[in-house]
């Protein structure tokens, strides 16, 4: 590609708006053009992105079995309807009728309608096991958009849907899966983790997230570096800790603390470190007919709640956090000053965190204003509550393979895998019949990738303050020609111009900047786009029969012979990532 002849448009400044590195760069470099909040034009520079890292996913997708099709981005509301989706899934949900006031949404996923598909398709178990995949824009209307593309309301998806016979077919499907995800964000050039997740809104048992490793992710990942364990702090076990609980060592007494409701602030006043004070959160269950059940959640003073797991503790779900007046009218008091000692089993459940249910001689809320109480023992001085896995983990904790400690990063999801069993195929009546003539209903798997969300996690993952490093897989152009001079020196016209029909001859994806600009600008242009290898035309190396390379991640240039520039450039780009525009 002549950049002449190309549509490059870059900025000094990102828009004072732009919210992260990602979304400031790809302004800045002519990527995207926002049209909405949320929506963005991909722009001829960053369409090559992203069609290149569409082209690894299609590969592996259909390396590994999987059939291509497409299906509608508008999808009637029955089918939502049907799965129960339609109430659930929430305002993200984009709802719309037609002229004959008949309602569709905007598909934000594509579960309905592949089942529908499916359950009109396919009839015998001979037919089974089947996997699709499309690569399709996506819509879900999101709040508050932000981070660029990491979080828009359009996007584009790789959505994956198998179904089968047996959940051990599902559980093979589900690891193919898994490697063939590990293999995509290898090739393209990143840096990630695969993480055990909560299932979500999607629904399902068991589902795992890939992550972009980079410090400016959304998300906790808790992982052991001695080991391959890693999820999501949102569904990471805490495990009881291995000291036996300490015997009750002194009488529980009541002390004033006036005006100290957080635990920081008791354990300031009172002299203690803040693992020895108890911490209680109010939750309101609401049930049929307006009865209410109300829940005490005990947690150590220097942990937090985990609300994904504590979703998760049969009978609680769904619910919402008390409110002053369900406080008082339950526990007989302000919030700030609750605690297990004295609240009434008959109307107050009580949960204790695995590490709370261990503490002794614990400082707690006296269930008076301006009181707490110390030198408090379970067994002692209150029952002893139900136990629970309910907090966050944090580094430090024992990993749940029993093979080292965890520390927490920070990641960007790009990926998620789900068994979805038959969560949808129940719903929606999706059966085939047995060897035996009996009707079953199918196994189903999901499996997603956020292609648009790729790029922005790639440049979250490597930049400088110069642009994006992009990896040479996914990158706009493999290689850059700058020439110096490019309309005001033959020789340097006609080097630049043979070199670059050489490397396009031989396979590159190269780009000859021939732009009547100041090499200045043509330099930092290249470094702001992320081009990840530069060749430097010049009359000066032309007379030493040279010419000047630079890696994008390189401190300084090299004079490379001229003859020897496309062997050069061989070794430093893989063959595989060639031709991928």
């Amino acid at each position: 590609m002549r950049a002449s002849r190309f549509f490059l448009t870059t900025l000094k400044e990102a828009p004072a708006d732009a919210d992260v590195a990602s979304q400031k760069l790809m302004l800045r470099a002519g990527l995207i053009k926002r049209a909405a909040a949320g929506v963005y034009t991909w722009m001829p520079t960053g369409l090559r992105v992203l069609r290149k890292a569409e082209a690894i996913v299609r590969e592996e997708m259909n390396r590994a079995g999987a059939i291509e099709l497409l299906m509608p981005a508008v999808q009637p509301a029955e089918l939502w309807q049907e799965s129960g989706r339609w109430e659930k899934y929430g305002p993200e949900l984009l709802r719309f009728k037609d002229r004959h006031q008949r309602d569709f949404v905007i598909g934000p996923t594509h579960e309905e309608v592949i089942t529908d598909v499916t359950r009109r398709e396919v009839k015998s178990y001979r037919q089974l096991p089947l996997c699709f995949y499309q690569i399709q824009t996506k819509f879900r209307d999101e709040i508050r958009p932000r981070f660029g593309v990491m979080r828009g309301r359009e996007f584009l998806m790789k959505d994956a849907y198998s179904f089968h016979t047996s959940y051990e077919d599902l559980q093979r499907q589900y690891r193919l899966m898994h490697e063939t995800y590990s293999r995509i964000f290898t090739r393209l050039g990143l840096k990630f983790r695969a993480v055990a997740a909560d299932t979500g809104s999607i629904g399902g048992t068991g589902s795992h997230e890939f992550h972009v490793i980079a410090e400016t992710g959304e998300d906790d990942i808790a992982y052991c570096p001695d080991s391959d364990y890693a999820a999501n702090v949102e569904l990471a076990e805490a495990l009881p800790p291995a000291a036996p609980r300490p015997a009750p060592e002194e009488a529980m007494q009541k002390v004033s603390t006036p005006g100290k409701t957080a635990c920081a602030e008791v354990a300031d006043f009172l002299g203690v470190p803040r693992a020895s004070v108890l911490k209680a959160i109010a939750l309101v269950s609401e049930r049929s007919e307006g009865e209410k059940l109300f829940t005490l959640l005990l947690l150590r003073g220097d942990h937090e709640l985990n609300e994904v797991k504590a979703g998760k503790v049969a009978g609680i779900s769904p619910f919402r956090f008390a409110s002053d007046t369900e406080v008082q009218e339950f526990m007989g008091c302000a919030p700030g000053y609750l605690g297990p000692v004295g609240a009434d089993a008959r109307r107050v459940r009580v949960i204790a965190d695995r590490a709370a249910a261990a503490m002794g001689n614990f400082v707690c809320g006296a269930n008076e204003a301006g009181f707490h109480l110390r030198g408090v023992s379970f067994g002692r001085d209150c029952p002893e509550p139900e136990a629970a896995d309910l907090r966050r983990v944090v580094a430090g904790d024992l990993s749940p393979d029993g093979k080292g400690r965890l520390e927490i990063c920070r990641g960007i999801e790009v990926g998620h895998i789900f068994q979805l069993r038959t969560a949808y195929s129940s719903a929606l009546g999706c059966r085939y019949l047995d060897e035996s003539g009996k009707s079953q209903v199918m196994e189903m798997g999901c499996y997603g990738i956020g292609v648009s969300r790729i790029v922005g996690a790639a440049i979250e993952q490597e930049h400088d303050e110069k642009g994006i490093i992009f990896p040479v897989s996914i990158a706009p152009f493999e290689v850059a020609i700058v020439p110096v001079g490019y309309h005001k020196n033959d020789a340097v016209r006609a080097a630049a111009d043979r070199l670059y029909e050489e490397l396009i001859a031989a396979g590159f994806d190269a780009l000859l900047d021939d732009r009547d600009e100041r090499p200045g600008v043509l330099f930092a242009d290249m470094e702001l786009i992320g081009v990840p290898h530069r060749v430097v035309v010049s009359a000066r190396g032309l007379e030493e029969g040279t010419l000047e390379y630079k890696g994008r991640r390189d401190d300084a240039a090299r004079h490379v012979r001229a003859e020897e520039i496309a062997a050069w450039l061989a070794e430093k780009i893989p063959g595989e990532s060639r031709g991928n525009t």
